[in-house]
C-alpha cells in the first residue's frame, strides 16, 4: 500500500524568496505556490480587475495565492496543498512584512469557488487602499446621508457594529464613526471589485450574523465607487434588478 506523503510547509520568507512575483497589468504584484483550485489565467483576470486607480495605493504590497496559511499565535507557515489536519488551524489570510512591504497571504484552499477566493482577495485590496489613501469625501457623505436616513443593513459585521456605536450618544461616537466610514469604504470597493470580475447576485453576499445592507442603497454606494474608480477595459459594472424567481 502507498503512503501519502504529509504536505511540506513554508515559512513566509521562504515562499517569498521561492514564488517568483509577476506584475499585472495594473502594477500589482502576486504569485502563486503549491497546489491551488484555481487556474493560473483566472487569478490573473482576478487581478487585473483591480482598477489602475486602487492598484496605484498597492505598490508596498504583494499577494501571495496559497493552498493554506497556518497561524499559530505570531508564526505563520504556509502549506503547499490541502490536508484536513492542518485546515484546523488554517487562516483565510495572514500578513507578513518584508522591509516596508507587506506580503499578503491567501489560503485559495479553505474556500470552494472561485467567487469565496476572489472575495477574500478583493477584501484584502479593499482594506488595503483604505489604509493607505483614506476615505473618499463623495462616498463618506453619500454613506452617512444612507445612515442618517435609517437605511436597513450593512455590508460586514464590523461595519454594522461600528454603525450602532456610531449613532448612539456614547463618547465613542465620533471614533467610531471614521471606523464606519472606513470599513463600508473597503467593503464596497471590495464588492465592487467582486463585480468586474464575477457575475455577483444580490442573494449571494447575505450573513447570518447581520442584515445585509439593502438592494438600492448597496447600488448606490457601488456606483459611487465606480464613479471614483472607474472599471479597467475589458471589465464591465452595470447593476440589474430583477425579480427573484
Amino acid at each position: 500500500m502507498s503512503e501519502v506523503a504529509n504536505p511540506l510547509t513554508h515559512t513566509p520568507a521562504d515562499v517569498v524568496r521561492l514564488a517568483p512575483v509577476s506584475q499585472a497589468q495594473n502594477g500589482i504584484c502576486y504569485a502563486s505556490m503549491g497546489q491551488l483550485n484555481v487556474p493560473s489565467m483566472e487569478l490573473e483576470r482576478m487581478v487585473n480587475a483591480v482598477p489602475n486607480a486602487i492598484a496605484r495605493a498597492l505598490n508596498r504590497k504583494a499577494f501571495y495565492f496559497v493552498p493554506l496559511t497556518i497561524g499559530h499565535g505570531d508564526e505563520t507557515l504556509v502549506a503547499d496543498r490541502y490536508d484536513v489536519a492542518l485546515s484546523d488551524s488554517a487562516t483565510c489570510h495572514r500578513n507578513f512584512k518584508v522591509g516596508d512591504s507587506e506580503c499578503v497571504f491567501i489560503s485559495t484552499r479553505l474556500m470552494e469557488d472561485r467567487f469565496s477566493i476572489a472575495f477574500e482577495f478583493f477584501i484584502n485590496v479593499g482594506h488595503g487602499f483604505v489604509e493607505q489613501a483614506g476615505v473618499s469625501a463623495d462616498f463618506a457623505e453619500l454613506a452617512w446621508k444612507q445612515v442618517e436616513d435609517k437605511v436597513r443593513g450593512e455590508t460586514s459585521l464590523d461595519a454594522y457594529e461600528l454603525r450602532k456605536i456610531a449613532t448612539s450618544s456614547s463618547t465613542e461616537a465620533e471614533k467610531a464613526k471614521t471606523d464606519y466610514l472606513a470599513a463600508v469604504f473597503a467593503d464596497s470597493i471590495a464588492v465592487y471589485l467582486l463585480s468586474l470580475y464575477i457575475d455577483v447576485d444580490y442573494y449571494d453576499l447575505r450573513e447570518r450574523d447581520y442584515p445585509l445592507l439593502a438592494p438600492a442603497a448597496l447600488a448606490e454606494r457601488l456606483r459611487k465607487v465606480n464613479a471614483i474608480f472607474p472599471q479597467n477595459p475589458g471589465f464591465d459594472f452595470a447593476v440589474y434588478y430583477k425579480r427573484r424567481q
